[in-house]
Order: C-alpha cells, then structure tokens, then sequence
C-alpha cells in the first residue's frame, strides 16, 4: 500500500502543477481593467463596456445581445493613454429631475458615478462609446 502511495504522489503533484498555468491564465482573462455603464434618460439606456485585462471586451445594451470582442493595438494603447490620466473621484448626488444620464466608472478598484461627467472622464468614455458603436451590432 505505501509503494502505491509514493508512486502516485508525484504524479499527482506534477498533474496539478501542469493546471495551475492554464487556471492563472484564466483568470487574467476575466480580470477587469474598466468597467463603464451608461444608464438612464428617457430613452432607457442601460450600456455597458467591460475591458478585460487581456484587452478583449464584453459589450451588452438593454436589449439585443451581449457581444465579446478583442480590442485593435490602436485601440487598446488609446485606452491605457486616457486611463492614465484618468481620475475617479467620488460618486455625484442624484439631480432631481427625470432625464439624466448616469455614468459609472470603476477602474485600478475605484468606483464612482456622475451624472456630469469630469474632465478627466470624458476621453475614456468617449472611446468607450466609440468601441460600443463599432463592435455591438444586434443579429
């Protein structure tokens, strides 16, 4: 019974440590470098951008379908440029009223939303909303 023991032990190990960098490739897969949603307004927005940190992104509208798609070179060093400088803040107060607009932002684990976007915002989700136009398309 032991000899069983002492051979099937290194197999055992030299199995798990053959897994282990396909299991850490995974989860730089799915994890997050940004996270924008644009929510609200008469029209009912409910967008939403997610940039992996493998650069390939997940794109959903509040209808239609949700679309997975790899960012360009051009693409993805415009991103990291404009997250740079980019500057989260804190999370602005509800206006009254019906028709606004609320963007939400999380990037490096800071979150916020604003219903008026900062200056530091702006480039990001203005290429965020350029990569939504190009690549969500319903079937």
């Amino acid at each position: 019974m032991r000899i069983w023991r002492i051979a099937l032990l290194p197999m055992l190990l030299l199995a798990l440590t053959a897994s282990m960098p396909a299991a850490q490739a995974e989860s730089a897969q799915k994890r997050v470098l940004v996270d924008f949603r644009k929510e609200g307004g008469f029209a009912g927005l409910n967008d939403r951008v997610i940039v992996y940190a493998n650069n390939c992104v997940r794109l959903s509208r509040r209808t239609g379908p949700t679309i997975d798609k790899c960012l360009t070179a051009k693409e993805r060093r415009t991103l990291r440029a404009y997250l740079k400088k980019l500057r989260i803040g804190r999370s602005e107060a509800r206006p009254q009223g019906a028709d606004f607009i609320k963007y939400t932002l999380a990037y490096n684990r800071h979150r916020a939303s604003r219903y008026q976007l900062p200056a530091s915002w702006q480039p990001v989700v203005r290429h965020l909303d350029k990569i939504m136009e190009k690549y969500w398309a319903p079937d």
